[in-house]
């Protein structure tokens, strides 16, 4: 295959594969009208973490795994913890209160949640175009919350959210490192913390909520996401992300925000005003500006140490 053409599939595969997760919010809405939000999260991911195993016990990555000490462990199993045990256990839970559009834009603030925090945390610079960034993102999220009626229950759906939103963010960072110190294949990193994440969640959500009856359908539901929109679209996409750039990769990746409220409407009944279309594309376009920043700055920190 030519260059252009490689180029151009990973284009079409990582769309796919943004496509396959949007839909995820709407299996998961579906699922969540008889399974319980833990369990249904920790279900979904341990089949997952369990089709993914084949990737850990290949010699390479056996050969890779005895190289590392007790700190690389425990830094892999906490981000499989926070990445799967934290995150998707908000998500799952703020989705049975929150509309699907709502918790998506919530979501969409993590790289710029990520630039704050690396400045606070991490010493990272933040510049005026990542203020810009954020600001633009924020009245566009103002913009969306002013237009738009909450469902019951919707103040503790919102501050789940806000703690999936956190731990999304400290998952972000907490990848940073765990992609570039262990020097460890990204399909070895997902198929090892996933695992670990899994295995905390679906241990913790059956000790809270039980162990749930799930009827056929419902058992369809948890095994597509399972199959087809974790296992499969992690592998699509590591393999786009050897392809495409950054900035490519970012741009695919924020159309999700435009396609889960499509989905949303088509699927779930939910209702946006044209104010509400405008909040999310202004918060899109600000999320997207915070990204674009980042990266500007990155490829001049590299330029400098390159001179």
């Amino acid at each position: 295959m030519t260059p252009g053409r490689a180029h151009l599939s990973a284009v079409f595969v990582a769309l796919f594969v943004t496509a396959l997760w949007s839909s995820s919010w709407v299996l998961i809405k579906w699922g969540l009208v008889d399974i319980a939000p833990l369990p249904f999260a920790g279900l979904r991911y341990a089949l997952a973490a369990l089709l993914l195993s084949p990737i850990i016990l290949t010699p390479a990555n056996r050969r890779a795994l005895v190289g590392c000490g007790r700190r690389e462990w425990g830094l892999l199993i906490g981000f499989g913890l926070l990445q799967y045990g934290v995150t998707q256990a908000a998500q799952f839970l703020a989705l049975s209160y929150l509309p699907a559009t709502t918790l998506s834009l919530m979501l969409t603030f993590t790289p710029a949640l990520v630039a704050v925090l690396g400045a606070v945390l991490l010493g990272e610079r933040i510049g005026w175009r990542e203020i810009l960034g954020i600001a633009v993102f924020l009245g566009g999220a103002g913009l969306y919350f002013e237009s738009k009626a909450l469902p019951v229950g919707a103040s503790l759906g919102l501050i789940i959210g806000t703690v999936g939103v956190l731990a999304n963010a400290g998952q972000t960072l907490l990848g940073r490192k765990v992609n570039r110190d262990p020097g460890l294949p990204p399909s070895l990193i997902t198929a090892l913390s996933m695992a670990a994440g899994a295995a905390a969640l679906l241990t913790t959500g059956i000790a809270v909520q039980g162990w749930p009856e799930i009827t056929l359908p419902g058992w369809l539901i948890v095994g597509w996401l399972a199959v087809a929109n974790t296992a499969l679209a992690f592998w699509l996409w590591n393999r786009a992300q050897a392809v495409l750039s950054a900035l490519e990769a970012s741009l695919i990746n924020n159309t999700m925000l435009i396609q889960i409220a499509v989905l949303a409407v088509l699927f779930l009944g939910e209702r946006l005003t044209a104010t509400q279309v405008a909040g999310l594309t202004l918060a899109g376009v600000g999320v997207l500006y915070v990204q674009l920043a980042r990266m500007r700055a990155a490829r001049s920190l590299l330029d400098k140490l390159k001179t």
